[in-house]
């Protein structure tokens, strides 16, 4: 799609922007980048969720998927459904989602309930069905909420390489997905 591939573009020109804004010191006369790790997390937002032991269902997802950082570079912005579906596929670097499942926290917003319901869980193998993302999930910590109301789905960070960043759909070269700790 033109908006995609626009989108992917503009993720492009922001990422080179940052880099090449970031210090370079020098060391014994070779040239060493002092980055900033950039760590980007995920959310997911839903109307509704639904979980039954193995699978866990955001209802109505937003066709969307957020994504931001924190200090020391500051980087935000969405992906749509196929592009974030993209960093599932096995082979797109050493530290893909498939080959290393991120975990996440479920928020869920239990009506009659005064605070909202959290869960840490592993999730892997995501799949679209109709309006819904469906993924497998392991449970870490917590308790899976009983019911559900608004939903949110906190991804685990993706380093540099991953995500936004050098190896982001066309952006440098690199590895791409979750765990690249560099």
């Amino acid at each position: 799609m033109k908006t995609d591939r626009n989108l992917s573009i503009l993720i492009a020109l922001t990422a080179a922007l940052i880099l090449s804004t970031l210090p370079v010191s020098r060391a014994e006369d070779k040239e060493k980048t002092d980055a900033p790790k950039i760590q980007l997390m995920f959310v997911q937002t839903a109307d509704d969720f639904k979980a039954d032991g193995k699978t866990l269902r955001l209802v109505n997802v937003g066709q969307q998927t957020l994504y931001f950082s924190d200090r020391p570079v500051r980087i935000a912005g969405h992906l749509t459904m196929p592009a974030f579906m993209d960093e599932w596929k096995v082979g797109e670097g050493p530290d893909d989602f498939a080959s290393d499942p991120p975990n996440a926290t479920l928020s869920v917003y239990e009506p009659g309930s005064h605070e909202n319901k959290m869960a840490v869980v592993e999730i892997s193998h995501p799949v679209i069905e109709g309006q819904d993302m469906v993924y497998t999930y392991k449970l870490i910590e917590g308790t899976m909420p009983k019911t559900g109301g608004a939903t949110a789905l906190f991804i685990d960070w993706v380093g540099v390489g991953g995500g936004v960043g050098p190896g982001f759909h066309g952006v440098g070269a690199g590895a791409r997905g979750v765990g690249v700790r560099r």
